[in-house]
């Protein structure tokens, strides 16, 4: 690929970056609360859009392209991969939804979206997944009730994780854990990472007052809980995945900005920065040439981590009650009762923790990987 076409998918990328942001926003001024499905909908296409051109870019360059590739032979690092495209995949199915000519069922409202996700699950047991569910519990591949073992299933040995207090089906439960769990994970660092690498770079960088003032800023955030600070904000935000969001990123941005600041403190005395600088080279050439590559390994292991904090901080809130609906943190807070009982209902929180655990997993798996191939250290150690 020539440099031409770079740059040309280059621009593409950065568009659809800020049509990512844009769309949200002004659909979101638009728009009444039954039809947000939409803003979810031209969002994840303009995510997919360009998660593919960014590694488009990033397996076709000359040099990281190779480093990359070279990366991911192991088979632990291929499976972590295959598990978050397969997360990611599930995730971004239950965001495009739209709705159905007509409702002929009672069991689901009229004009209710329903998403790629369900009418996939609906094909694959042959029942719409609004009537596949019995009345109660039923363990896995039951054929029977729990309570009443006389009593037959309508669906008998066909829920593979068996079903909710409700009579839902466990495993399409947690499959539409999956979209929470993705959303909590990566728009925070939309805004924390940003943020962080900004305050980062211009204390470490430019020192002085300027390093005083961000000193003073994540100072004076990080002297406040985190907790408190992120249920304070949620309760006046109210109770959805852009506040939680929002604050999450509020209070994530103080570490990596603490490392970046750091960081950049060092790599501003090396002798080529000092050379850049007495040959007049520009101070955003400088940074965006030297210090910021220099720093994407630490940004990519603090985003990975913090990716992994957040989807676990979604499971806290939910146990105090500030959760999201339908979360794999919200599904484990309700099972706290069923695997205390005699007999114990297990499957319920088998299901959300096994994807919490595998979530998280190839994410630092992959993370790992990553931050290798970009650490300059390790560059020139090869």
């Amino acid at each position: 690929m020539n440099e031409n076409t770079r740059d040309f998918l280059s621009w593409i990328l950065l568009g659809l970056f800020l049509l990512c942001i844009g769309i949200p926003i002004a659909l979101g001024l638009r728009l009444d609360k039954d039809n947000m499905y939409i803003t979810e909908t031209l969002t994840t296409f303009a995510l997919l859009a360009a998660f593919v051109l960014s590694l488009v870019l990033v397996f076709t360059h000359p040099y990281w392209g190779a480093r990359t590739r070279a990366a991911f032979r192991p088979w632990f690092a291929r499976i972590g991969l295959l598990l978050v495209f397969v997360f990611a995949a599930l995730a971004a199915m239950d965001a495009i939804s739209w709705t159905d000519a007509k409702s002929e069922n009672s069991d689901l409202a009229a004009g209710e979206p329903r998403s790629l996700l369900d009418r996939g699950f609906a094909l694959a047991v042959g029942v719409p997944e609004y009537k596949f569910k019995e009345k109660t519990y039923s363990g896995p591949f039951a054929r029977t009730e729990f309570i009443d073992k006389t009593e037959p299933l309508k669906f008998p040995g066909r829920h593979v994780l068996g079903t909710t207090i409700d009579g839902k089906d466990s495993l399409y439960s947690a499959l539409k854990g999956c979209k929470p769990a993705m959303l909590i994970g990566i728009l925070p660092l939309l805004f924390s990472v940003p943020l962080g690498v900004l305050f980062g770079v211009c204390g470490g960088y430019f020192g002085k007052r300027v390093d005083d003032i961000v000193v003073y800023i994540y100072s004076t955030l990080a002297s406040i809980p985190s907790l408190l600070l992120l249920l304070a904000l949620v309760m006046a935000l109210g109770r959805s995945v852009g506040a939680i969001g929002f604050g999450l990123g509020v209070v994530g941005w103080v570490g990596l900005c603490r490392l970046v600041r750091g960081e950049t403190m060092k790599i501003r005395e090396l002798e080529y920065i000092q050379a850049a600088t007495c040959l007049g080279t520009p101070t955003w050439k400088i940074l965006l040439r030297h210090v910021l590559p220099n720093l994407l390994h630490i940004v990519i292991i603090v985003a990975v981590l913090a990716f992994s904090g957040q989807v676990l901080a979604e499971s806290v809130l939910a146990y105090l009650g500030v959760g999201l609906d339908n979360s794999w943190g919200s599904m484990i807070d309700m099972a706290r009762s069923e695997i205390s009982r005699e007999p114990s209902i297990w499957w319920n929180i088998m299901g959300a923790s096994t994807g919490l655990f595998l979530l998280v997993l190839s994410m630092n798996i992959v993370g790992d990987v990553l931050s290798d191939t970009l650490d300059p250290r390790m560059t020139s150690k090869g």
